[in-house]
C-alpha cells in the first residue's frame, strides 16, 4: 500500500524492503516495503507546512531539485562501505542509480564534477577512482563530464591554474586514470569569473568560477571531513567555498578589501597595472591599497608575484557559514545538480592542508541525494553515532576539555569556534534545501 504522504507525488511504488532513518538525529531505524519513488521536479523551497495548515513563508530556491519527496523531508541514500561480489566503485555507482542520477537528462550537456583534488602532501581526499565512476556514469548518459575546482586564495600548491593542474595530476586525477578532462574553473590567475545575481541577504552577486557557470549539470563529489573555521567540509563547502573565484573566495572569508605587507612588497607595480580603479599605489617603493577605490575584486591578489598582498578582517565562523551557504545557492540555482558525499578518512582538518592527521572516525560510508543541505545533515548525525578513533585529535580534545560535554557533536568539539549549524539553518532560510530528510539505506 502506497502511504498516503507520499501519494501525491507519484503512485510509482517500490516492492524491495528499504530501511529509512527519521533522521536529523533521531537514531530511530524502522522498514517500510511501501517506499514511493518521485522524480517530479521540486520548484521553490523545500521548506513549507502540509495542506491544511497554515502557510510558512516560503524563500525563494533553486528551480531544479529532483529526487523522491516524503512531505517536507528529502531523501538521502546511503551505503557503507562493506562489499560483498562488488567493488566500491560498483557500489557507488548502484547508490547513484538507486537516488536517481538517471533522472537528470545528460545528452549532449556539459556536466561539471566540483572536486577537492587535494593539496600537494595530503593524502585523505578522495581517490580518483570515486571520480572515475561519476565522470563514466555521465558519459554513459550521453553527457559530457569534466573535473574541476577553482584556485585557491591562500599560497600553496593550487593558487593558479598551472600548479592546481600539476597537483591533480600527481594525486592522480589525471584523464588517463578518470576518464574526463580537468577544468580550473576561475582561469590560469584565479581571475575568471562568472557573476551571479542572488540578491541574499549577505551576498547579493556572487562570484564563481566561470567553467563552473558554463556548465549545464553540477554534480557535487564531496569527501567529507573536518574544518577549522566552517566545522565540516561537505557538498554545501565543496560547492560554495569551491567554486567562488579567488575574489569570491575572499568575499566569503573577508569583507573584501585586501591590504599589503609592507615587508614583504617589492614596489613591482603589478597591481597598480591590474587595478581598473586606481586602488594600489606604490610610494617610496612600496604598495599600498586606497579603500576608498578598492571594490574588493581580488585581482591584485592573484597577480601579486611576492604574495605580499593578502586580505583582511576575517567574518565570524558563522558569517562564514551562512555566505557559503549563499554561494552554494549560487551554483545550483537554475540548473540541474545532484549532490555526493563520502564519509572516509574524515580528517580533523580540510584537504586543503598540506598534510593530513589520524582519521577522528571510523570511516561510515557514501551517501547521495538532490538535496545539498540534506546530505550534509545526514553525514553529520551518521558521524556524530560513530565512536571516536583513539589517539585522534577529537579523543584528545574530549578527553581534555570536554569530557563533561553531554552532546559531544564531534565537530564542535574538534573545532570549537567553527559554527556549521549557523550555515545548515540558513540554508534552509534561502531555500537551498532542508536539514528533515529521511535516510534510505540500500
Amino acid at each position: 500500500m502506497i502511504p498516503l504522504r507520499a501519494a501525491a507525488f507519484c503512485p510509482e511504488k517500490r516492492a524491495e524492503k528499504k530501511v529509512i532513518d527519521r533522521g536529523p538525529c533521531s537514531g530511530a531505524i524502522l522498514e517500510s516495503e511501501g517506499i514511493v519513488k518521485t522524480t517530479g521536479i521540486r520548484r521553490k523551497s523545500l521548506l513549507g507546512k502540509p495542506k491544511g495548515t497554515q502557510a510558512a513563508k516560503r524563500p525563494r530556491g533553486p528551480e531544479y531539485a529532483q529526487g523522491e519527496i516524503i512531505m517536507d523531508k528529502s531523501a538521502v541514500y546511503f551505503t557503507d562501505f562493506h562489499v560483498s561480489n562488488e567493488t566500491l566503485p560498483q557500489k557507488l555507482r548502484r547508490l547513484m542509480k538507486r537516488a536517481g542520477f538517471e533522472e537528470i537528462d545528460f545528452t549532449d550537456r556539459y556536466a561539471a564534477i566540483k572536486i577537492h583534488f587535494g593539496e600537494l602532501g595530503n593524502l585523505a581526499y578522495l581517490r580518483p577512482q570515486y571520480a572515475r565512476v561519476v565522470a563514466d556514469y555521465v558519459r554513459a548518459l550521453g553527457g559530457m563530464p569534466f573535473l574541476t575546482d577553482c584556485n585557491t586564495l591562500y599560497v600553496g600548491s593550487r593558487k593558479n591554474a598551472l600548479d592546481h593542474l600539476e597537483t591533480a595530476y600527481l594525486n592522480g586525477f589525471s584523464p588517463l586514470q578518470t576518464g574526463c578532462h580537468v577544468i580550473i574553473a576561475d582561469g590560469l590567475k584565479g581571475t575568471d569569473e562568472a557573476l551571479v545575481p542572488i540578491d541574499l541577504p549577505l551576498v547579493k552577486e556572487a562570484k564563481i568560477g566561470q567553467a563552473i557557470m558554463d556548465a549545464d549539470i553540477v554534480i557535487s563529489l564531496s569527501h567529507f571531513k573536518g574544518h577549522e573555521e566552517a566545522g565540516f567540509g561537505g557538498a554545501l563547502k565543496n560547492l560554495g567555498m569551491g567554486s567562488g573565484s579567488r575574489s569570491g573566495k575572499m568575499e566569503q572569508h573577508w569583507e573584501g578589501k585586501p591590504v599589503v605587507e609592507t615587508e614583504n612588497c617589492v614596489g613591482c607595480g603589478s597591481c597598480v597595472r591590474i587595478c581598473a580603479h586606481g586602488g594600489p599605489a606604490v610610494t617610496d617603493g612600496k604598495a599600498r591599497i586606497d579603500h576608498a577605490k578598492c571594490v574588493g575584486c581580488g585581482r591584485c591578489l592573484a597577480v601579486c608575484p611576492k604574495n605580499a598582498i593578502v586580505p583582511s578582517d576575517a567574518n565570524s565562523t558563522a558569517i562564514l557559514s551562512q555566505k557559503i551557504a549563499e554561494y552554494a545557492y549560487a551554483v545550483v540555482k537554475d540548473r540541474p545538480a545532484f549532490h555526493i558525499s563520502l564519509i572516509c578518512d574524515v580528517s580533523p582538518f580540510c584537504d586543503c592542508h598540506a598534510e593530513n592527521d589520524v582519521p577522528i572516525i571510523p570511516d561510515v560510508g557514501m551517501l547521495a541525494s538532490f538535496d545539498p543541505v540534506a546530505l550534509d545533515q545526514a553525514c553529520v548525525d551518521l558521524c556524530n553515532r560513530m565512536p571516536v578513533n583513539p589517539g585522534s585529535r577529537l579523543d584528545r580534545h574530549i578527553k581534555s576539555f570536554w569530557d563533561d560535554d553531554p552532546n559531544h557533536e564531534y565537530f564542535h568539539l574538534n573545532h570549537p569556534d567553527a559554527e556549521w549549524e549557523a550555515g545548515l539553518i540558513h540554508a534552509e532560510e534561502i531555500g537551498l534545501g532542508t536539514r528533515a530528510y529521511e535516510l534510505i539505506r540500500i
